[in-house]
């Protein structure tokens, strides 16, 4: 699959988590990144503000790394590389 990029961030897969509450952002960044290969990176969506704890968190915890984080009106957005 090619890569794709927004802003400066260069990603392979991309998940739109918009209007999901907690747990489901990450619960699906988490089902997605288990099927991508180490180093492979995913781009989050998401308007659930609690993911602003969450994904630091879950990244955390397994091991992905948190690339970048960022966020424009209502949107929050992560950038996680699979460990």
């Amino acid at each position: 699959m090619k890569e794709r990029t927004v802003a400066p961030w260069t990603y392979k897969t991309a998940i739109d988590a918009r209007g999901l509450q907690c747990p489901l952002p990450v619960l699906k960044a988490r089902k997605a990144l288990l099927a991508m290969g180490e180093g492979e990176r995913l781009l989050v969506e998401t308007t659930d503000p609690m993911a602003a704890i969450d994904f630091p968190h879950y990244c955390d915890e397994s091991g992905n790394r948190l690339i970048a984080s960022d966020t424009d009106d209502s949107i929050l957005r992560f950038l996680i590389e699979r460990a």
